[in-house]
C-alpha cells in the first residue's frame, strides 16, 4: 500500500515536472520568436538608414550642387578686377583706448549720460512713465 502511493506520488511529481518543462519550452519558443521579429525590425531599420545615407550622399555630392547653383542662382564669374591689393585699404578708423579696451563699459556710460539718473534713483520728469486711471482710456 504505501508503495502504490509512493509510486503514485512520484508519478504526479513526474507529470508536474513534465508540465514545468513544457512550460519553459514554451515560453522559450516565444521568446525566440520575439528575439527573431525584433532583429527583423533591427535589419529593416539598418536598411533604412543606409538607404537615408546613400540618399543624403547623392544629396551632398558637390558636383551636384555646382550643376544646381549654375541652373537656379544668377551668378556671374568673379572678375579679376573686382580684387585690390592691401596697400589701397583705408586707414583704419582713430578709437579711443578706453572703448576698445572695455567695450561693455562705453555701453554703459553712454547709457548713464543718456538718463540722467539723480542720486536718489528717481527718473526726470520727462523720463517717467505716464500712470493712467484704471479703467480709464486715452
Amino acid at each position: 500500500m504505501i508503495l502504490r502511493v509512493l509510486n503514485l506520488l512520484v508519478i504526479g511529481m513526474l507529470v508536474l515536472a513534465a508540465a514545468y518543462v513544457y512550460r519553459i519550452k514554451f515560453d522559450a519558443t516565444v521568446q525566440a520568436e520575439r528575439l527573431a521579429k525584433l532583429r527583423g525590425e533591427l535589419r529593416h531599420e539598418r536598411d533604412k538608414v543606409a538607404a537615408l545615407r546613400a540618399q543624403w550622399e547623392q544629396l551632398d555630392n558637390p558636383a551636384r550642387i555646382e550643376a544646381l547653383a549654375k541652373r537656379l542662382l544668377p551668378l556671374r564669374p568673379i572678375a579679376p578686377t573686382q580684387f585690390d591689393g592691401l596697400d589701397r585699404l583705408p586707414e583704419r578708423p582713430a578709437q579711443d583706448v578706453a572703448a576698445r579696451a572695455d567695450p561693455i563699459g562705453g555701453i554703459i556710460e553712454n547709457l548713464e549720460q543718456s538718463n540722467k539718473i539723480d542720486a536718489t534713483g528717481t527718473l526726470p520728469a520727462w523720463a517717467s512713465p505716464v500712470r493712467t486711471p484704471v479703467g480709464s482710456r486715452q
